[in-house]
């Protein structure tokens, strides 16, 4: 079954998405308190990993997939977020807190409002469409349950931490595409997609593309964080 946008098969997952984040914000006292609250994180941790790493052990247990480096090497902002996410739930770090909530508030999300350009032929008889929504959406899980729950939040230094991090992942993505030649197309910096995105309204030549990229990116930055620019604004407000 082929993969469409706003289809039953994509607003599944982002409602069940929704429920759990209401969930957390719901009973996030008593998660606090309760007194194996470091086992779910724990637990969450481990799902996250297990999320990521599935689809290459899918890749090496299933030949015909041909696993190759110009397609499936480990550079995706998606993907490195989970790592990233994974090991917050372990070690509660605010910079790695800071990379997170930006990369899923930006880039993540697109990915899961336009997901047709990984899922376009894996609708929800394959294991990939599964692979693809639990990995996803566990991130923005983590997050919130740290947000809410353990009281984390991002600071204006946040955004040049997570604009750095995502700086060398980009580098390491073009110079992968250099190395690899034709075909590679990490962090889409080689050349447009192949499948529909909301990415198909840039334009294809790449220099122009990137600086519209790094604009958006930007700008999706600053939305993420202006919901507590204006939370500190108020808060001085009623303090002054």
């Amino acid at each position: 079954i082929e993969f469409t946008n706003f289809s039953l098969a994509h607003f599944i997952p982002l409602i069940l998405l929704g429920v759990v984040i209401f969930l957390i914000i719901r009973y996030k006292d008593k998660i606090k308190e309760f007194k194996h609250e470091k086992t779910i994180r724990m637990t969450l941790a481990f799902m996250l990993i297990i999320c990521e790493m599935s689809y290459f052990w899918r890749l090496v247990g299933v030949p015909s997939l041909n696993p190759n480096p110009v397609d499936h090497l480990p550079i995706t902002v998606c993907g490195w977020a989970v790592v990233f996410a994974s090991y917050l739930m372990v070690t509660k770090s605010q910079t790695l807190f800071d990379i997170i909530y930006f990369w899923l508030l930006s880039g993540t999300l697109i990915s899961i409002f336009t997901p047709s350009a990984v899922l376009s032929f894996t609708g929800p008889t394959r294991f990939r469409y599964y692979q693809f929504w639990f990995e996803h959406t566990l991130g923005f899980v983590a997050l919130f349950y740290m947000m809410f729950v353990h009281k984390m939040r991002p600071r204006w230094i946040s955004m040049a931490k997570s604009a750095i991090a995502l700086l060398i992942l980009a580098v390491i993505a073009f110079s992968a595409n250099e190395i690899l030649g034709p075909g590679a197309n990490y962090l889409f910096l080689a050349k447009p997609e192949d499948t529909p995105s909301i990415l198909d309204i840039l334009p294809s030549n790449m220099a122009l593309r990137m600086l519209i990229m790094a604009s958006v990116i930007s700008a999706f930055f600053f939305l993420a964080y202006l919901p507590w620019l204006l939370l500190d604004r108020k808060k001085a407000k009623l303090e002054s």
